[in-house]
């Protein structure tokens, strides 16, 4: 038994012995898992699929450009077809190799090139080496060995974000090729992230495109009665809990990690209370948990100055909500004149509007904002920012700092 107070025997003994199992195979209910349907996403498997088929007959596909919002399956569809497609071609003794690489792991031209020379066999050290010599071992290797190489390249705005050279390079790699091609796919939440990118690149990534529309709410009902036959056991899952996780995930833009992340918590949150139904209200009970630790988690570990960003952009955005007329969006220079507000008021030397935007990037990256560039015609472009989070969240996150608790407005503003 544990010295510190805690019954850990005890704890440990029911989740090894339990007295109902509540999960079956619990990684199913993992939004990385691909199962072996994909339930409303047939039209997006075909248009994939007719892309990739040139490999069957040894040629090399055309580039492709896959957008929609968060969790609307263009990751698992990608990984899908591609498992499929690998599993067929080395059937019938056709070679090809693929990469998926995300980028917001991978967000360095080294670190993409490090996990394309892996993906073909090619040993190089995690740093060290100049970019333009891991960038020559890789085509050379490459060329060496006639690799058709699919490169999958998934939350493809964040590496242009740091780096747009090595997006360009990749586009224009199969010129210096001579025995072997790439093939690109590229991934995006941001659906407007291809006007954003230059028109050289642009050209050459959406040869082809798909776009993956939200679930609906009957759609992520499907998706979740589906996962759930090999994640729960046999009559643990109520309907109204697979309800209810699909609703919720269909007013947060159709979003079926959500929607999985929902159920395996609520299943969770029902193990630790050694409950033998998954309900409803344990749904709730996941969505306050994941929608709480989430923001509390990340917002305890940003310095002061991405708080005020943080903060200003929570307020002009609730501001905006709240005016019915309006229908401008926050930009970065209204972003800039709040944050300054705040510096003034907790006696902070502001730092510059550059540096801000580079702040603003990272909680976009974060996930607590959204920044895309929009077109503004004649008058050019310019960057548009909205909360990702609710403003309560961040509100009472914010109020653990005690610097911040100072100046924040009264939480019925965001009520």
């Amino acid at each position: 038994m544990s010295k510190q107070g805690v019954n850990l025997d005890e704890i440990f003994d029911r989740y090894h012995s339990p007295k109902v199992a509540i999960f079956k195979e619990r990684e199913t209910l993992r939004a990385t898992y691909v199962p072996a349907s994909l339930p409303h996403r047939e039209k997006e498997i075909q248009s994939l699929a007719n892309i990739l088929g040139p490999i069957m007959r040894g040629e090399s596909p055309s580039n492709a450009f896959l957008y929609g919002k968060p969790g609307s399956g263009k990751t698992v569809v990608s990984k899908y077809v591609i498992n499929f497609l690998y599993s067929k071609a080395e059937s019938v003794g056709i070679d090809f190799q693929f990469a998926m690489i995300n980028c917001q792991m991978v967000d360095t031209a080294y670190r993409v090139y490090a996990a394309l020379c892996d993906s073909i066999n090619v040993e190089v050290p995690i740093t060290g080496l100049p970019t333009d010599k891991i960038v020559s071992l890789f085509s050379e290797n490459l060329d060496k060995e006639k690799v058709q190489l699919i490169i999958v390249l998934d939350e493809i705005d964040l590496l242009m974000k740091k780096d747009t050279k090595t997006l360009y390079g990749l586009t224009r790699i199969n010129t210096d090729l001579i025995n072997a091609k790439v093939s690109i796919i590229g991934i995006t939440n941001n659906v407007q992230f291809k006007e954003t990118i230059d028109a050289r690149i642009r050209s050459t990534l959406t040869e082809q495109e798909i776009v993956f529309p939200p679930y609906t709410t009957p759609q992520l009902r499907d998706i979740l009665n589906e996962r759930a036959k090999t994640g729960f056991a046999d009559g643990v899952i109520d309907n109204s809990a697979i309800e209810r996780a699909a609703a919720l995930a269909a007013s947060e833009h159709g979003d079926a990690r959500r929607a999985l992340d929902l159920i395996r918590v609520a299943g969770e949150v029902a193990e630790a209370a050694q409950e033998d139904k998954v309900t409803s209200d344990h749904v709730k009970r996941a969505s306050l948990a994941i929608e709480t630790d989430t923001v509390a988690e990340v917002l305890i570990s940003l310095p002061i100055h991405s708080k005020c960003v943080l903060l200003a952009i929570s307020i002009l955005d609730t501001n905006r909500m709240k005016d019915k007329k309006s229908k401008d969006m926050v930009t970065t220079g209204e972003v800039y004149k709040e944050y300054a507000r705040a510096c003034r008021n907790l006696h902070l030397d502001e730092l510059t509007q550059r540096r801000v935007g580079d702040l603003i990037n990272e909680l976009d990256v974060l996930g607590m904002i959204r920044a895309s560039v929009v077109s503004k015609g004649r008058y050019g472009r310019t960057r548009v920012i909205s909360l990702a989070v609710q403003p309560i969240e961040i509100h009472k996150a914010l109020q653990k700092d005690p610097r911040i608790e100072e100046i924040l407005p009264p939480i019925t503003n965001y009520m």
